[in-house]
């Protein structure tokens, strides 16, 4: 049996202020070969390229993975704010059809930070442009230096930092073994209310909703508010999710 193939989204990037390119960190790539054992293709993050239909012919799971850019808050009924930019209109409206797409036709997704506010607002949710921004948030910014640059050790920037509570009993408890975990935190959205069949399963210490499945999703529909894909060969939290990935791709294989 050949090994699963798995879309990793693209981002929309310009170059010298000229070139529009798509990227995709290479952790995400190297988490789905390495833990996942698939093969990551990267799809364009743009309705005009990327046609939802043929992708989801040809991989057999998704990964929306995170980006710099905040998801247009015209897709939750709010007024954009110059504040709160970029934003990443053509992978907004790719991404979340295909949230939609891959839940009815039954193929694996797997949304990290920015592709679980995706998988959130896909399904009718709401998110806050600046989640520190709510009485009795943490700062769930990525560290920076006292001048206000972005700190310049990895190890740093991907530190765990606050505690994620899981609910009892639910698909991550038992999947990851416990029901309170450790990770990281790079983000400024953040989920404000959940959409219709989204259910929270993990909580951040202040509040912070960080771990959610879609309800009913015949196959492996979870989000993460964590950037999962740092570190995966190492960390157990995030290996084990990507290796769950896994299983759920080769099962859609042998049932193809």
């Amino acid at each position: 049996m050949r090994k699963p193939v798995v879309g990793v989204i693209g981002n929309s990037h310009c170059v010298e202020d000229r070139f529009e390119v798509q990227i995709v960190s290479e952790q995400n790539l190297r988490a789905v070969a390495e833990v996942a054992g698939a093969l990551p293709l990267m799809f364009a993050g743009c309705p005009e390229v990327t046609e939802i239909g043929a992708l989801l012919d040809v991989v057999d799971g998704v990964v929306l993975a995170g980006a710099r850019a905040n998801v247009h808050p015209s897709h939750f009924r709010t007024e954009p704010d110059p504040r709160h930019e970029p934003y990443d209109v053509s992978r907004d409206d790719l991404a979340l059809s295909l949230a939609q797409a891959c839940v009815a036709r039954c193929v694996p997704i797997f949304g990290i930070c920015r592709g679980l506010q995706e998988m959130n607002v896909a399904f009718g949710g709401s998110l806050h442009p600046e989640i520190r921004e709510l009485p009795g948030r943490l700062n769930h910014r990525m560290p920076r230096l006292e001048n206000g640059e972005i700190h310049p050790d990895l190890t740093v920037v991907f530190a765990e930092r606050h505690d994620v509570r899981l609910v009892q009993g639910g698909v991550f408890a038992r999947m990851l073994g416990c029901e309170t975990i450790r990770v990281n935190s790079l983000h400024g959205q953040g989920i404000l209310e959940p959409g219709e069949r989204v259910v929270v399963e993990g909580v951040a210490e202040d509040g912070t909703i960080e771990a959610i499945r879609i309800a009913d999703a015949p196959a492996f529909a979870l989000g993460v508010q964590w950037h999962a894909e740092y570190d995966p060969q190492r960390n157990p939290i995030n290996r084990a999710l990507f290796e769950a990935f896994g299983a759920a791709l080769q099962a859609r294989r042998r049932a193809a």
